[in-house]
């Protein structure tokens, strides 16, 4: 591949520990740990019966944890000795927090804090805790945000991440003397196969033509950093290997070149083309206000890590939509991950 790929010699072997495991993110990061030799745990609530998880069933000792619970996170983080911690462990959907904005600040907030707090007593190297691109405070102005705009969040899942930013740069002190270097990653939206969230654009395409039915999008005309799910985790996996051999920044933006962000409605119609969906799609109602772009400056990673996006929005499409067509088809779902996982390493 053109970019930079993870080193398997430096994780090989290696006690990994992802919250999160169970999530789209978190499935597919597990499935590339194991890919890379290294030896993952993970916390996380259980599994969506449909979801990437449960389709792929990577393997990994899990235990299913709250992260609201500080004794259960405590005690698990206890039981899985990690050398190397991934925090994706989230209320991810801002559509969820509007409804439920006490779970989403307990949850990103508090269960960051219990997992920050239970490292203090375990010889970790490196936590690295996954925020997003909307901690930052919107301008209005369509300008890519980089690492030191101003963190912000008008809707209580953002607000919940920038205070996360707030929370790991105070733990960062605590934990500094037990060796442990925390950081944080900042990615935009991600496609991939095995995404069921609600109110996601792949998923509720993906959902729309199961159905035979038109899809709905709320805000045809919004762009964002869409990119591949498992170019954003090599991403994950090259910083923590940074911060385990030096310093690096504290944290860092992963999303696509501003050029290569489109519009939701393109981006559905490039992946109803590929599944070969007919019943196109129509503007539904927004149930909440959003930024119409939200575009991330990258540059920092590239120079830092090597690190940027290899796989095209064609290319992410067309692995998502084969994803599903294989799932459909009843075929192996973990050997599914790893074809493409080796096919993206070769593209």
């Amino acid at each position: 591949m053109t970019g930079v790929w993870p080193d398997p010699a430096f994780w090989a072997g290696r006690r990994v520990l992802v919250t999160g495991h169970t999530g789209f993110k978190g499935a597919w990061l597990c499935l590339l740990l194991d890919h890379l030799g290294a030896h993952a745990s993970g916390l996380a609530l259980l599994a969506e019966p449909d979801g990437a998880f449960a389709a792929m069933r990577p393997p990994v000792e899990g235990e299913s944890t709250d992260m609201r619970d500080a004794v259960a996170v405590a005690n698990a983080v206890r039981r899985a000795r990690p050398e190397i911690v991934l925090h994706l462990a989230a209320q991810a959907l801002v559509g969820v927090g509007h409804v439920r904005p006490l779970e989403t600040f307990a949850t990103n907030v508090m269960g960051t804090a219990h997992l920050l707090e239970a490292l203090r007593t375990m010889p970790v190297a490196v936590a690295l805790v996954v925020t997003s691109d909307k901690v930052y405070r919107l301008a209005g102005d369509g300008a890519a945000f980089d690492e030191d705009s101003p963190l912000g969040g008008a809707d209580p899942y953002s607000a919940s991440k920038a205070a996360v930013e707030h929370v790991v740069s105070c733990w960062r002190e605590r934990l500094r003397d037990t060796g442990c270097r925390v950081a944080t990653a900042r990615a935009g939206n991600v496609l991939g196969g095995g995404d069921i969230a609600a109110g996601r654009l792949a998923p509720d395409v993906i959902r729309a033509h199961r159905a035979d039915e038109t899809l709905m999008l709320r805000r045809p005309g919004a762009v964002r950093p869409w990119q591949y799910v498992l170019d954003v985790l090599a991403g994950y996996l090259l910083y923590a290997q940074k911060l385990c051999h030096d310093d690096a920044p504290p944290a860092l933006n992963f999303g696509p070149d501003a050029e290569a962000a489109i519009t939701a409605a393109a981006l559905a119609e490039r992946l109803q083309f590929v599944l070969g969906a007919t019943r196109g799609w129509r503007q539904g109602e927004a149930a909440f206000a959003e930024t119409t772009t939200l575009l991330l400056d990258s540059s920092r990673a590239l120079r830092t890590l090597g690190w940027r996006t290899t796989t095209d929005i064609g290319r992410a499409v067309a692995s998502t939509a084969a994803w599903h067509a294989a799932a459909w088809r009843g075929e192996d779902m973990r050997r599914v991950g790893h074809a493409q996982i080796e096919a993206w390493m070769m593209s």
